[in-house]
């Protein structure tokens, strides 16, 4: 017992040193930065947080206040925040996790950090319902918090920040969750509020823990072509200094390397190798300018010496001086033919500009710390941007993954600027339509649109606006919002106005449809309830009760005798003789004679069916035996190799999905507790299809080439092949018949060596 009591002794004084440590290197952070030195309360802070949190561990053996203490180092050296958000950050686990509440926190350390506090915490129930998990709402009342104060969700980046770096400690299904809702949320809210070196660590650590080998295979390519960039980087750079040396700047040149995530999603969307990106490198050019006031002309100055140096191009000037994105960013982006014959691209930005780059917002809103809170002028920007998170917000979304989607919209930052009729310049998002820019003026003249004038010329609703165009928009009175509007809008604002107007107008036919619905059950004897409704919505595949209300309303279903037999149970007969290869859309189609078997043995094969006492935190093995039991949606077609994971959906199945696919990232990000982690053991004995995508120059017997290639020397089966040749160049698309992922990568290895093939990339 003596010596239990000497390891426990030990240990504790370990972890009193530890957090010591941790707590005195923020308190240093903090008295070294600009921020008023009001160390009592962050003091006070901390002893309160540490008590609280006494005795609990986190999963990955230390004490649970180091979590806490590394949120708000964050918050202070990362983001430059003051004491307010640093006693905020310290104590934002406290009434989450113990038994104070935001009253206690709200007496001891003052009305505006307990707000913060409270919009931190996590909520349990939801307006979504139970079958969505509570993180739509979570970050619903977030948002909310958030429009009061925006070191909410500035803390909240960071503690999302500390749990990414520390994910390690949790289970794989956990990691996906953290990592998809990351990716689809957080990394999107950062780069909108100008966080960019903490965006591109939360994109990055998502891939990798969702795709580990791809990820390293990325880091060991980057180390091995290292020496290549420094050498052209010095080479590059080298007249640049010289020139900027005789203007007598005082600044700095750096290297910016593509981040591992980046990379990875251009080599996805592009359908390109690493070795076919070329801007992996970029050069900044940070100065401090003579005259603060000047340092826009100064930004221009540097650019038109060094065009004289190298050539520029001439489409892909980017000036983000005199029009800031709207978090803040401000930069001169010119692309440079270098002496190596490879475009390079110069952001110019002054050190003002590089400090809001790096740290956005919270770079440019200097709080002044105390009871009244004083925002610079800047906060126009991000007023804005709030204030259109007010509008979703005053007509939420009934389900969770609409409100995600409506909110992800207005995260993208890529901007584009358009002029009113009487030039005025409104920002709006890239890749915006005519009836975006109506919405985004009024709701009235949204929902009256019939057209626009872009630049003098009449066009359609759906036309797309590209930055410096000039709209006038036309409307008549008799026009009434449109249901196929909803296809062709895409800023958040225009697509929940357009279905805050459809809701209204739907209400009516929804009641119709409830009325008949309840006058079919009375007079079949049923009573109207929940189960019933599911069963009916089961049975003609429709996911929502308003939905099935709205189809009988509008006549598109009539309740018959069929309907009685399922609801009697009648139809069960039917549904079990299906074959599980309808599970497998795009799983190659064999013989009849196989087909026929297969329907045999799929009688007995039945798709499982998650209890209560199944085990999420264990991987799923999928084997020969097994793949039955599970479904694969038609969205990623997910084959052996392929990084995977499971999904519980409402009836308990389980869908596969690749852990790339943007369905699987949707899921991840709402419906997080519904993850399970999947791995494959397969043993080559069942065939899957793949489609392999191939470009080059056309020259005779290239075909016969690719057919030997694939066919004699591997002995692969191919199903299909098209080739379309034009001008010289020809591209096609192969379909084959493999086992996993090792054999399509061996194909492309080999597809690759034939003379003319230039491009051969797996798009399915």
């Amino acid at each position: 017992m003596d010596d239990q009591n000497l390891k426990d002794l030990e240990r504790e004084q370990a972890d009193n040193k530890l957090i010591g440590d941790a707590f005195q290197h923020l308190l240093d952070t903090y008295v070294a930065s600009r921020h008023r030195k009001k160390v009592d309360i962050v003091t006070k802070a901390f002893n309160f947080a540490r008590q609280a949190h006494k005795g609990v561990r986190r999963l990955s053996g230390e004490p649970y206040i180091m979590h806490p203490i590394a949120v708000a180092q964050i918050a202070c050296e990362e983001m430059g925040l003051g004491s307010t958000s640093i006693c905020a950050a310290l104590l934002h686990d406290v009434v989450e996790d113990t038994d104070y509440t935001v009253e206690d926190i709200s007496n001891i350390f003052g009305e505006k950090i307990a707000q913060i506090v409270d919009g931190l915490t996590k909520i349990s129930g939801g307006i979504f319902g139970d079958k969505a998990s509570a993180q739509a709402e979570n970050f619903k009342k977030l948002l909310l918090t958030m429009s009061d104060d925006i070191r909410v969700i500035l803390i909240k980046i960071c503690d999302r920040l500390h749990n990414m770096r520390t994910l390690e400690s949790q289970p794989a299904n956990k990691q996906y969750k953290i990592a998809g809702e990351t990716l689809y949320i957080y990394a999107p809210l950062a780069n909108r509020l100008g966080l960019n070196k903490i965006k591109t660590e939360l994109e990055d650590l998502s891939f990798r823990y969702d795709h580990p080998q791809e990820y390293a295979n990325i880091e060991h390519k980057l180390a091995d072509t290292e020496a290549q960039r420094d050498t052209l980087f010095a080479q590059f750079t080298a007249p640049i200094r010289k020139e900027l040396d005789k203007m007598g700047i005082q600044y700095k040149i750096k290297a910016r390397v593509k981040s591992p995530y980046s990379i990875w999603n251009k080599m996805q969307n592009k359908h390109v190798s690493f070795d076919e990106i070329y801007d992996i490198l970029a050069v900044r050019i940070i100065f401090t300018p003579q005259e603060r006031s000047n340092e826009v002309n100064e930004c221009f100055n540097i650019y038109v010496a060094i065009s004289q140096i190298y050539k520029s191009h001439p489409d892909r000037l980017r000036d983000w001086l005199n029009h800031p994105k709207a978090n803040g960013y401000q930069a001169l982006h010119v692309t440079l033919m270098s002496k190596q014959g490879r475009w390079i691209e110069v952001q110019i930005r002054s050190d003002r500009m590089d400090e809001v780059a790096e740290q956005g917002f919270a770079a440019h809103w200097k709080y002044k710390e105390g009871e009244d809170v004083e925002y610079t002028e800047d906060e126009n920007e991000l007023n804005d941007w709030l204030g259109t998170i007010k509008e979703i917000l005053d007509d939420p979304q009934p389900d969770a993954m609409d409100f995600l989607d409506a909110i992800k919209l207005n995260l993208f930052a890529s901007e584009i600027f358009v002029f009113t009729p009487k030039g005025e310049i409104k920002t709006m998002p890239a890749g915006c339509t005519a009836l975006d820019f109506a919405f985004q003026i009024h709701t009235f003249l949204g929902s009256h649109c019939i057209g626009a004038k872009v630049n003098h010329k009449l066009v359609p609703l759906s036309h797309k606006l590209q930055s410096g165009d000039q709209v006038e928009i036309l409307t008549s009175k008799s026009q009434h919002v449109q249901p196929s509007w909803i296809n062709f809008v895409s800023t958040a604002k225009a697509k929940s106005k357009i279905q805050a107007i459809l809701r209204r107008d739907n209400r009516e036919i929804q009641k119709k449809g409830e009325d008949i619905l309840n006058e079919w059950l009375k007079k079949n004897g049923f009573e109207t309830n929940n189960s019933i409704l599911d069963k009916l919505c089961d049975y003609h595949h429709i996911q929502k009760h308003e939905n099935f209300y709205q189809a009988l309303g509008d006549h598109c279903i009539l309740l018959g005798e069929k309907d009685l037999d399922e609801l009697h149970g009648k139809n069960k007969k039917d549904k079990t003789s299906t074959s599980w290869r309808n599970y497998i859309p795009f799983l190659g189609k064999g013989k009849e004679k196989d087909k026929k078997a297969d329907d045999k043995e799929a009688k007995t094969q039945q798709l499982m069916v998650v209890g209560k006492d199944f085990n999420k935190k264990k991987p799923l093995i999928i084997t020969e035996e097994n793949i039955s039991q599970f479904i694969f949606p038609s969205c990623c077609h997910a084959i052996p190799g392929d990084d995977i994971m499971g999904y519980i959906d409402n009836k308990g199945c389980i869908e596969l999905h690749k852990r790339s696919c943007a369905v699987a990232a949707k899921l991840k990000s709402s419906y997080g507790n519904r993850i399970v982690d999947a791995k494959w053991k397969m043993h080559k004995l069942m065939f899957f299809d793949a489609t392999i995508e191939i470009k080059g120059i056309d020259r005779k017997g290239l075909l016969l080439d690719v057919s030997r290639v694939i066919s004699d020397q591997l002995n692969v089966n191919i199903h299909k092949l098209t080739i379309n040749s034009e001008n010289g160049i020809f591209d096609g698309c192969i379909e084959i018949r493999i086992h996993d992922r090792d054999d399509v990568r061996v194909i492309m290895d080999n597809l690759k060596t034939i003379e003319g093939l230039q491009d051969v990339q797996r798009i399915l």
